[in-house]
């Protein structure tokens, strides 16, 4: 959050920034096609950030939790629901999967 209590815009990572810059034209055409999904049913901005960020989670992707947590966050969504996420990964994905993904979460937390 700024020091407005507004939430602050997601700033992707370097390595995105380099890939964006050297290739415009493909991740504009990665960024239509997120969009496309996203208007293609009935599910909130919320809902569909907090979907994100669990499918991260399962597939073990520390970029895309990082990402989507972050995103959430830019979404409004309280760092309280965005840490549950991780949590409600335990019983699926185990116990020492999901403490991996909770870090991953709080790296985002506490920069926030």
């Amino acid at each position: 959050m700024d020091g407005q209590g507004t939430a602050r815009p997601p700033r992707p990572p370097k390595a995105f920034r380099d890939f964006a810059e050297k290739y415009p034209e493909v991740v504009e055409a990665y960024e239509r096609l997120a969009e496309r999904i996203r208007d293609a049913g009935p599910l909130s901005a919320r809902e569909v950030e907090l979907v994100k960020l669990a499918i991260s989670i399962g597939a073990r992707m520390e970029g895309a939790t990082h990402a989507h947590a972050r995103k959430a966050l830019a979404q409004g969504i309280e760092p309280e629901a965005v840490e549950q996420v991780a949590l409600l990964a335990c019983p699926t994905i185990g116990f020492p999967n999901m403490m991996t993904a909770r870090g991953w979460v709080r790296d985002v937390l506490t920069e926030w």
